[in-house]
């Protein structure tokens, strides 16, 4: 297995494929954002990306439909897939991951629990989803949604 983190993979792998990245992040708040731009080189395939907190800015800079958001609410499928599609249209990627979720320790129901995470990889054909529940600490939860995220483009990419 290797064990060298998933972001250094991905620069490398993006800069050598000659790929733009870009990111739409509502509950890592820019997490993902940083571990990419920690890697030294990753201005080579790392656009940039918004964070997305408000409904209205997703819709604004995102272009997330009001009908997704309203019929699904921001924590779904739905609008994880239009995050990271606006994403990619808006910043002119050739990928993209979106993350929307509820890092807690509020905010949850039984229908959308703490935890509850959605992550999506946007590319210039398609589009794919996954749905996580995640537990521990407002932190932990945002490590893990990161650290599924970037695995999931890993798992895209490679």
């Amino acid at each position: 297995m290797n064990t060298t983190r998933v972001e250094v993979r991905l620069v490398e792998l993006l800069t050598r494929e000659g790929l733009w990245l870009c990111t739409a992040e509502s509950c890592t708040g820019g997490l993902i954002a940083h571990r990419i731009t920690e890697v030294p080189g990753a201005s080579a395939c790392f656009l940039g990306g918004a964070v997305a907190y408000a409904d209205a800015l997703k819709q604004s800079l995102l272009g997330v439909s009001e009908t997704a958001l309203l019929a699904s609410g921001a924590v779904s499928e739905a609008v994880a897939r239009e995050m990271a599609e606006g994403a990619r249209d808006q910043f002119r990627g050739d990928l993209s991951i979106a993350v929307t979720g509820i890092a807690g320790p509020g905010g949850g129901t039984p229908e959308k629990p703490v935890g509850l995470v959605y992550t999506a990889v946007a590319w210039h054909s398609g589009c794919d989803v996954l749905r996580y529940e995640f537990s521990g600490t407002r932190d932990e939860i945002k490590t893990q949604t990161a650290d599924a995220a970037l695995e999931m483009l890993w798992e895209r990419v490679q």
